[in-house]
């Protein structure tokens, strides 16, 4: 073991302690008023203190996080019904509802993922009266979600989603996916999953 995974530890151990009252008193995320109070009150923490944080107090509260994650500045979870790989990492000022991460996923700053394809029902006089919620967005492991885009749909493990793009529609696993509405531009069988938009 090197001093710094030594010291990283050390950091992961005392951000736990610190953000365990909070969990504690949002019930460990079971409730949603005071599980939002905190999460905005930690997306406001800057720095390398901010990102130990708001790590820890997601992992007390999420279904599944590993403590081995970074969420920058500004960044979380409208939700508690979200699981978090290992050394996933979230840009600045992404909002993220119901979703399943996977490992090693980097997602880039100001993407939202709502909690997947939602359906705004309507009454007879035209007024909104109810929000059927989607079952959650999935993005597999190795990804990487540009800056600015908006996930609806499932992105497959090792897929990349260029800046800007929404994603509608699945995309499948090794895939390049651009626009919006997103379209795949290449996948694992033209060329190597992964590459640059």
């Amino acid at each position: 073991m090197t001093i710094r995974f030594i010291a990283k530890r050390a950091f992961q151990g005392c951000a736990i302690v610190l953000s365990f009252l909070p969990a504690a008193l949002s019930a460990f995320g079971r409730l949603h008023g005071v599980y939002t109070f905190f999460a905005h009150s930690f997306a406001l923490v800057p720095g390398a203190p901010g990102n130990f944080l708001r790590a820890a107090y997601y992992k007390l509260t999420l279904r599944a996080s590993s403590i081995d994650v970074i969420i920058s500045f500004g960044s979380l979870f409208s939700q508690t019904e979200v699981s978090l790989g290992p050394n996933v990492s979230i840009g600045c000022y992404c909002v993220i509802g119901n979703a399943r991460i996977g490992a090693r996923t980097q997602i880039a700053s100001h993407v939202e993922i709502p909690s997947g394809a939602h359906e705004h029902q309507r009454d007879t006089d035209g007024k909104l009266s109810g929000l059927v919620a989607g079952e959650g967005a999935v993005i597999g492991a190795d990804c990487w979600i540009g800056a600015s885009s908006i996930i609806l749909a499932e992105v497959g493990a090792g897929s990349t989603i260029g800046a800007g793009a929404v994603v509608v529609k699945p995309v499948p696993a090794g895939s390049i996916a651009v626009g919006n509405p997103a379209r795949v531009i290449r996948t694992s069988e033209s060329s190597p999953a992964g590459g640059s938009v």
